[in-house]
């Protein structure tokens, strides 16, 4: 900066952390191990937790362990040396209580005590030899008795080797004095007072540095609404542009059709299943692309549904592809097609990674010369840039196991086709409303075919009486699964891995039986082999990993072991126990934990007392959170900061509501007073969400 050159308060704060007061270099590279690499990012490095300074105790009222602050009067004073330790004991005395402060290696300290004097010490309680004690106390000397100490909640923050508590809340609060007026204030006066919230210069000052928790409260909730505020007009937006600026072709629905379509399919369908289908119909009937979320448990009937749509684009003589997320599905998917629409002239192709080039290029023409009227794949279909002849319709199976932005990647020139997602995960309405919250969602009920499914929390006195159970189903003539979270060793040294578990298995318990290996490391046609021989019958035990999960559909199996259950989530356990209950018989689930800590066991009691998804989905991203829940990673979002998606429903609910008031009314944010919302949203939203038309 020169002459009479002022950088832009966006520039300041953007800055190096290095040239914030306190901080230089050495620390910047600190800093940086935090993710702090800017003035901006310092102001924004939010507390994990606060010490309360707000209250003082009794100390005959004092529980060990609490965290408190105790005022009273020094009654002695002594110091000695233990080994190499210098020992610091001040005892205070209030009324006829006493409490002891022990400091080791603080010499300078015993100086500043003396008999009489009144002192506030603040920590944990604890007990040694009958006598209440805190070691290192944070210690206030007060010299009138009768003066009142500050109360104030003190800030604790995430560290990292080379700065300690002390140190990085000084250089927070310098940086608040002098940074965060330059914060630009994001929400409009009339949303800020009509939601009563605090400005954003007071609730960044306010979230690390509370008096009280009213303060912290009011902080917080100023900044989860912008950040969740942010994250609504982003997909606001998105699905605004979607009906306004895409074209996609009008697929439309008669009484003809309808009857056409629904007379095809082998089986009638609920009611709920012609809901959806009426639903998804008329979205399809509209000139830009439909964006639906199917959201249905397993056996709820999804499939079908995702027929009757694909049926409605062939009557419009379009094309459609159906995704899945790995080549077993994409097979299962093919065979029930094909099944579904026996006689019909319907034709189904095949399009994965594992075909020969020979057979690649055969199924290329028939899609580009339109010869093919459904084409089921993975990942390859969008890797493949085929030329479609017209494609109408997308659907894809298990919607989480894709990138956001692969959506946009089948768009074809000049026309979007229309878009259904489908996903058998319960999710919780808090993670629809965020990572889907630009589709319109459907829902399918539970058909309660998980209540013909019993599960049971193994405990190991009772494993061999669970293998003998086990094995006498499949004696029978049923068919069982053995599931391990790893394929390998490798992975975790303490968990024993499927393939270990095939190996013990096979040559022990169930020798007498015939087995199979199934894992994701596997060639395509070693899995091919592995899931054909299963679902013919000629394997009677199936062990395997989570590759299972989904597009297993075997209906002689009926009993299942998993190990080391803890591994997996709740969601992803209610899917794995989703591959039973498929035909006549009942079915038997057994989950083992390996880690019997209280917490683990609690998640598999759940799973073990609950067979409803969606509830399980909500204690899932209770105990895990949605990061390991729905992966940022897996959906291209970038994780909230603040916000909880469980403790903040009626927040995501209030500034949704927001949003989708202000799209409808200023749909690219081009008025004044939304400037700053606009530039938030597309720098935090714009890749994820593909959104460069309003770049």
């Amino acid at each position: 900066m020169t002459g009479n050159q002022i950088e832009s308060p966006q520039k300041q704060l953007l800055q190096s952390v290095q040239f914030v007061r306190g901080v230089g270099p050495r620390r910047a590279q600190t800093l940086a191990r935090l993710g702090i690499r800017t003035a901006a990012d310092l102001l924004f490095f939010f507390p994990r937790k606060y010490e309360d300074f707000t209250g003082r105790s009794q100390i005959h009222e004092l529980e060990l362990d609490q965290v408190t602050s105790v005022v009273g009067e020094v009654d002695d004073i002594d110091q000695t040396v233990q080994g190499n330790k210098h020992v610091l004991y001040v005892l205070i005395k209030q009324n006829a209580c006493y409490l002891r402060g022990i400091w080791f290696n603080q010499e300078y300290l015993f100086s500043k005590f003396r008999i009489g004097q009144t002192v506030q010490l603040r920590g944990k309680v604890g007990e040694r030899g009958g006598r209440l004690q805190m070691v290192h106390p944070m210690t206030t000397w007060i010299d009138d008795p009768e003066a009142v100490v500050e109360e104030f909640w003190q800030p604790v923050y995430p560290l990292t080797e080379g700065i300690n508590q002390r140190q990085l809340r000084t250089i927070i609060a310098d940086v608040i004095t002098e940074y965060s007026p330059l914060v630009a204030e994001a929400i409009p006066d009339d949303l800020q007072d009509g939601s009563d919230l605090y400005d954003i210069e007071k609730a960044i000052e306010k979230i690390h540095f509370p008096k009280n928790e009213d303060e912290y409260l009011a902080a917080r909730r100023r900044l989860v609404f912008q950040e969740l505020l942010i994250l609504q007009l982003a997909l606001s937006m998105r699905r605004h542009s979607i009906r306004t600026r895409a074209i996609a072709p009008k697929l439309e629905m008669n009484p003809k059709i309808r009857a056409r379509i629904l007379g095809r399919l082998p089986f009638e369908l609920r009611d709920s299943q012609l809901q959806v289908v009426d639903q998804i119909a008329a979205d399809m009937g509209q000139p830009f692309p439909m964006n639906r979320l199917l959201h249905g448990e397993v056996g709820s009937g999804k499939t079908a549904v995702a027929v009757c749509a694909m049926l409605l684009a062939i009557a419009n003589e379009h094309q459609s592809v159906l995704m899945a997320p790995t080549e077993i599905l994409a097979r299962q998917h093919v065979q029930t097609l094909n099944q579904l629409l026996a006689g019909s002239r319907v034709r189904v192709a095949l399009c994965i990674g594992s075909q020969t080039a020979k057979q690649r290029q055969a199924t290329r023409q028939s899609i580009e010369s339109g010869d093919v009227d459904i084409i089921v794949g993975t990942t390859a279909v969008i890797g493949s840039k085929l030329n479609f002849k017209n494609l109408g319709l997308v659907v894809i199976d298990e919607q989480h196991k894709f990138g956001v932005r692969q959506r946009a990647q089948l768009k074809q020139a000049g026309f979007d086709p229309h878009y259904l997602v489908m996903t058998a995960t319960p999710i919780p309405r808090t993670v629809t409303m965020t990572l889907f919250g630009d589709l319109d969602v459907s829902t399918l009920p539970d058909n309660h075919r998980s209540s013909h499914v019993k599960t049971y929390l193994g405990e190991e006195p009772n494993r061999e009486k669970w293998w003998a159970f086990f094995k006498k189903k499949i004696s029978e003539g049923r068919q069982g699964f053995v599931v391990a979270p790893f394929v390998d060793s490798k992975a975790k040294s303490d968990v024993q891995s499927a393939e270990e578990l095939y190996e013990h298995l096979a040559n022990g318990p169930l020798e007498e039986f015939r087995t199979a290996l199934l894992h994701g490391k596997q060639a395509p046609d070693e899995k091919h082999a592995a899931m054909n021989a299963f679902a013919s019958g000629e394997t009677q035990v199936l062990i395997a990993t989570g590759v299972i999960e989904v597009g297993i559909d075997v209906p002689n199996a009926t009993v299942m072991t998993i190990e080391s259950a803890e591994r997996f989530g709740l969601s992803q356990l209610h899917q794995l126990r989703g591959r039973l209950g498929r035909g006549q018989h009942p079915g038997y689930v057994c989950a083992f934990p390996s880690d019997s800590s209280s917490s683990e066991v609690e998640r598999l009691q759940a799973f073990a007392a609950t067979d409803n998804g969606f509830d399980l989905a909500q204690i899932d991203l209770k105990l895990r959170g949605p990061g390991n829940l729905l992966s940022t990673k897996q959906t291209g979002f970038p994780p909230l900061k603040i916000a909880d998606l469980i403790r903040d429903e009626e927040i995501l609910i209030e500034t949704r509501n927001c949003a989708r008031q202000i799209i409808e009314h200023d749909p690219n944010l081009a008025e004044s007073q939304h400037q700053r919302l606009r530039e938030l949203v597309i720098s935090r939203y714009a890749k994820a969400l593909d959104m460069s038309d309003v770049g």
